[in-house]
């Protein structure tokens, strides 16, 4: 085992939000010294892992974006390749890369109270494919780890798999070398992937059908935002960014309130915006028409309408129904007819984990997260100088990752300045009850929201999902609240 190295700060993961808490802390606590360990070879996180045709945000830019790094490209909704220069570029103009240590992924972190510090312990890949075990200390661990495994997406058990004579594949495993020109394509999945993959695959494919259990809300959008442009050409990058950026923010809240306080007039919105897309004939009804309201689960955007436009041209179709068994030749359904396919892609969701899987102690205990309330949507009871970048499940993920970011600076400052070496939040209030820290419908939510940490029944436990309250909150809010304890 290699001897230990100590930081002030370590952070887990050199993704979107590693590399965006890597910024705010140089910026916010330069004295800090900081690393930042990463599982894989490269920074990227999601948008390096996923390789799928038409990888792309399902959030326009300006707020998916960095608060401090203008997103200047024309296009709001960006594909995968973009964006991943983007976090790069931001990386390196900041001198962020030279922080990272690749292929180490953590798995253990003990925390001593004696010594106020963590000890963490990462599995180091050499080369050869061996590993040796690395282990260093800090005073501060920031988990920048995403919300789901990498290693594998979720695929149910179907029955008959083994019989398929095709290429079966999830799209978090997808690969240069499958090739789908002119063969025929099932796409299993109804959500955020499987929208993006089938207007794309079908440029090229024979014939693409969307296979769905049920329908998803799905709505357009133009993937050029003219008025943002506009303002780009006349105004101040920085100034037009943020305008545009707070007019982004403010529509998207406006539209899930809406959705909340009156889901059958929002529903009839979504639908007819579809119908219009797809033409008078088209079974709106059984294709595109959720048994659930508006931002139960969350909305797929497609940009320009492609999806719709591929139905339109015939490239691609959707079927509704359940699988019965995989066959030689393709899939057959519950109704007894069948599909043909020479690939099958899984697009049927994530494996959602908490903290990238750590192993968490605190003086010997474990930490059981099933059972931990959140502090702010991003630290733990009862866990010391410990925070998670967790993003928004009804806005872009950066808009709470940034204002997380902002705040565990102004914590490590407010302790610097009170010669405090440990704040933990701890819940005193007999009343709080524990929920479902997410209420999204979704199967992927479902699937996994009794591993996930709870939210509580009231401030500042409760997680609001709203970036105008957490800018109070998290930005301008008391640090020494009273359930922040110093020591």
């Amino acid at each position: 085992m290699e001897t230990k190295e100590h930081f002030d700060v370590l952070i887990v993961g050199a993704g979107l939000s590693g590399i965006g808490a890597g910024y705010h802390l140089q910026s916010k606590c330069p004295s800090k010294s900081y690393v930042i360990l990463e599982g894989r070879d490269c920074i990227g996180g999601t948008w390096d892992l996923f390789r799928y045709p038409g990888i792309r945000s399902d959030s326009d830019m300006f707020t998916l974006g960095y608060s401090f790094k203008p997103w200047t490209d024309p296009k709001a909704i960006a594909d995968g390749p973009q964006i991943l220069n983007y976090v790069r570029e931001t990386a390196t103009e900041n001198g962020i890369d030279k922080r990272i240590r690749y292929r180490h992924r953590v798995k253990r972190a003990a925390w001593s109270t004696p010594d106020s510090r963590w000890t963490v312990e990462a599995e180091r890949t050499t080369g050869e494919g061996a590993t040796e075990l690395v282990r260093l200390t800090c005073n501060f661990l920031f988990m920048c780890s995403g919300y789901y495994k990498y290693e594998a997406g979720y695929t149910p058990e179907f029955k008959g798999v083994a019989d398929f004579a095709g290429r079966i594949v999830h799209p978090q495993k997808w690969t240069d070398d499958i090739d789908y020109a002119g063969k025929r394509v099932v796409v299993i999945g109804s959500g955020a992937t499987a929208v993006t993959l089938v207007p794309e695959l079908a440029k090229k494919a024979a014939q693409v059908t969307m296979l769905q259990r049920s329908p998803t809300y799905v709505v357009s959008r133009p993937a050029l935002d003219p008025v943002a442009n506009k303002l780009r050409r006349n105004l101040p990058a920085r100034l037009a960014y943020h305008l545009i950026r707070w007019r982004n923010v403010m529509w998207g809240m406006f539209f899930f309130q809406l959705s909340r306080r009156r889901p059958a007039k929002v529903k009839e919105l979504v639908l007819k915006g579809v119908q219009m897309a797809l033409g008078p004939d088209y079974d709106v009804a059984t294709h595109f028409t959720p048994r659930y309201n508006p931002w139960d689960q969350r909305l797929c955007l497609v940009p320009d309408g492609d999806l719709f436009k591929a139905i339109r041209e015939q490239r691609a179709s959707v079927v509704t129904s359940e699988i019965e068994t995989f066959t030689r030749d393709g899939i057959r359904l519950k109704d007894g007819s069948e599909l043909a396919a020479d690939i099958i892609v899984t697009a049927t969701g994530l494996v959602l984990q908490v903290v990238g899987g750590l192993e968490v102690s605190v003086d010997g205990r474990a930490v059981d997260f099933a059972n931990t309330l959140t502090y702010k949507g991003m630290m733990y009871a009862d866990v010391p100088n410990m925070a998670s970048a967790f993003g928004y499940t009804n806005a872009s993920w950066t808009l709470k990752c940034d204002l997380t970011c902002e705040y565990v600076c102004r914590l490590i400052n407010y302790m610097d300045r009170h010669n405090f070496r440990q704040c933990m939040p701890h819940n005193d209030d007999p009343e709080i009850t524990a929920q479902p820290s997410l209420d999204f419908t979704s199967g992927y939510v479902q699937r996994s929201v009794a591993k996930m940490p709870k939210q509580g029944s009231k401030q500042p436990w409760r997680l609001y999902q709203n970036y105008a309250l957490d800018i109070v909150s998290l930005r301008f809010g008391r640090i020494d609240d009273g359930v922040m304890q110093y020591s």
